[in-house]
């Protein structure tokens, strides 16, 4: 099977724009959180999240496909046409069909949802717009991100809660392997941070609501956490057969050597006890990888801040690691970024594949109260310099979704 190599990155966040913004705002532990401003919060029980600020579309697309295309297609656009840029790749019509795109949401067009709910409610039926569906749907992404590009390969969305965009990745990776492209757009995007979503998360006890002090509300693997806070962000990778980036002179950024999805088959929102789906997924992720535990020196973790999430995940990291579960690194940005949904997974991996390039783990910051049941080494607080030969991003979502990807430097 074809080696697959990763040559371009996109990313916007809660700390920036672009990827170089938010990568450095991430390296000095800033948080994206703060007080929502996009819609009155009086009547709502949680008042802040990370949410992406002063995000401009027009350098990726004209104002006629701003207004038919929800923000997070708009997010999905941008970041797609960073990564190209950075890839340094032109998809021509001699290329095109094989240049496929994946891009994945847990929700998708929920802002739009909510605004055409409005509308239908206040003017009538005969008001909603026409191009409701296609800015809604969560298969709107890959699809505009097509047609702009004129990527003409496999193209679909994943739709696995907070795990879709670590799936669109290792599917991605997987359609190279087998033959059935040579370039894979792949990622996810989320703007969820409305009303609707924000009540419902809240709802069911999922959201910290730690109003006087949003910027400390995310804090994985701490002791006194009490909820994930909500995050809106959008991440590409261009991924690439090992030979045809090589043939065409792609800087080559990192190679993805593993992949591991699994289900839970226990509970719609709870982990499986001692984050058993996990496991399996983190195991069959090395296998593939054909790597041994002792060999990752990263791992970015799930890490949501919820009380279930961590001490299941540390469990689940134990099991997998053994002894060297106490020696490899492990952070969880969602300190930083908040909990992006089905963007996470592609985020995170962005992050992992700069741990690889630059030396530096980001830390996971607000971790003051350790948990005695999350006693490992979680880069609390401040950054680490460290070679990182090895990274792995975990993904979980709701329904027992589990996704594992790994990143290794890239050796001739």
């Amino acid at each position: 099977m074809s080696r697959v190599v990763v040559t371009g990155l996109g990313l916007v966040t809660s700390l920036g724009n672009d990827l170089a913004s938010s990568w450095e705002a991430l390296c000095q532990g800033t948080s994206g959180v703060g007080e929502i401003t996009s819609y009155d919060t009086e009547r709502f029980r949680v008042h802040f999240a990370a949410q992406i600020k002063n995000f401009d579309p027009t350098p990726y697309m004209d104002r006629k496909e701003i207004r038919r295309n929800d923000p997070y297609e708009q997010l999905a656009i941008a970041t797609t046409k960073q990564a190209l840029a950075q890839a340094g790749l032109e998809i021509t019509n001699d290329i095109a069909d094989e240049v496929g795109v994946y891009i994945g949401s847990g929700i998708g067009g929920l802002v739009t949802l909510h605004e055409q709910f409005k509308v239908l409610h206040e003017q009538g039926p005969d008001r909603i717009s026409p191009f409701f569906i296609n800015m809604m749907i969560v298969d709107g992404a890959p699809g505009i991100v097509s047609i702009m590009t004129g990527a003409r390969g496999p193209n679909w969305a994943a739709v696995s809660a907070c795990a879709t965009s670590g799936n669109t990745i290792g599917e991605a990776w997987e359609t190279i392997r087998r033959g059935d492209a040579k370039v894979m757009i792949a990622g996810g995007s989320e703007k969820a941070v409305t009303p609707i979503s924000m009540a419902a998360f809240d709802n069911m006890k999922a959201l910290s609501r730690r109003n006087d002090d949003p910027q400390g509300a995310s804090r994985p693997f701490d002791a006194t956490r009490d909820g994930f806070v909500m995050g809106e962000a959008s991440a590409v990778l261009i991924l690439e057969d090992l030979e045809f980036a090589k043939a065409r002179g792609a800087n080559i950024l990192a190679e993805l050597v593993g992949y591991g999805s699994t289900g839970d088959a226990h509970h719609v929102t709870a982990p499986s006890p001692g984050g058993e789906g996990l496991v399996r997924a983190m195991r069959r992720a090395l296998q593939k990888a054909n790597l041994r535990p002792d060999q990752v020196d990263y791992i970015n973790a799930h890490g949501t801040s919820t009380p279930p999430n961590d001490g299941v995940e540390t469990q689940a990291i134990k099991t997998t690691f053994g002894e060297h579960a106490y020696k490899v690194a492990i952070s969880s940005t969602k300190s930083m970024t908040g909990h992006t949904l089905g963007a996470a997974g592609a985020v995170e991996s962005v992050i992992s594949i700069q741990s690889i390039l630059t030396g530096i783990i980001p830390p996971t910051i607000n971790l003051h109260h350790p948990d005695p049941g999350c006693d490992l080494d979680y880069v609390p607080n401040e950054a680490r310099h460290a070679t990182v030969n090895v990274a792995m991003s975990n993904s979980l979502g709701f329904g027992g979704h589990n996704t594992c990807l790994i990143f290794k430097r890239y050796e001739e």
